[in-house]
C-alpha cells in the first residue's frame, strides 16, 4: 500500500514564503515523475509543477520564477519552494505521483495521489 503525505503548508503573509514536502512510502519499486497540483473550491486541480527522475522540471507559466520544485530520490520526496507568495497563490496543494509497486504477485504502474495541504497567503 502506498502513501503520499503532504506537510509544510499554512498561513503565509503576501511576499513571503513556504516549503511543502511530500514523502511517499510503501512497496515502491520506481518513482518516475512527481508533481504538485493545487486547487480552488469550484474550480478544477492544476498542475503547479512536476519533476522527473531525472531532474527536468516543468512549471506553470504563473509560478514561473517564484516557486522551485525539487526532488530527493533516495528519500522517495518532493519539494516544493515558494517563495513571493501572492494571495493568487491560496489554494489547497495535492502531492502527485507516477509509480511502480509490487505486492509480491503482481506489477502495478499508476498515479497516487496525497491527502492536500492548506496554503493560505493574506494580502
Amino acid at each position: 500500500q502506498v502513501q503520499l503525505v503532504e506537510s509544510g503548508g499554512g498561513l503565509v503573509q503576501a511576499g513571503g514564503s513556504l516549503r511543502l514536502s511530500c514523502a511517499a512510502s510503501g512497496s515502491i519499486l520506481w518513482i518516475n515523475t512527481m508533481g504538485w497540483y493545487r486547487q480552488v473550491p469550484g474550480k478544477q486541480r492544476d498542475l503547479v509543477a512536476s519533476i522527473t527522475s531525472g531532474g527536468s522540471t516543468n512549471y506553470a507559466d504563473s509560478v514561473k520564477g517564484r516557486l522551485t520544485i525539487s526532488r530527493d530520490n533516495a528519500k522517495n520526496t518532493v519539494y516544493l519552494q515558494m517563495n513571493s507568495l501572492t494571495p493568487e497563490d491560496t489554494a489547497v496543494y495535492y502531492c502527485n505521483a507516477d509509480l511502480s509497486t509490487h505486492d509480491g504477485s503482481y506489477y502495478q504502474y499508476r498515479a497516487y495521489w496525497g491527502q492536500g495541504t492548506q496554503v493560505t497567503v493574506s494580502s
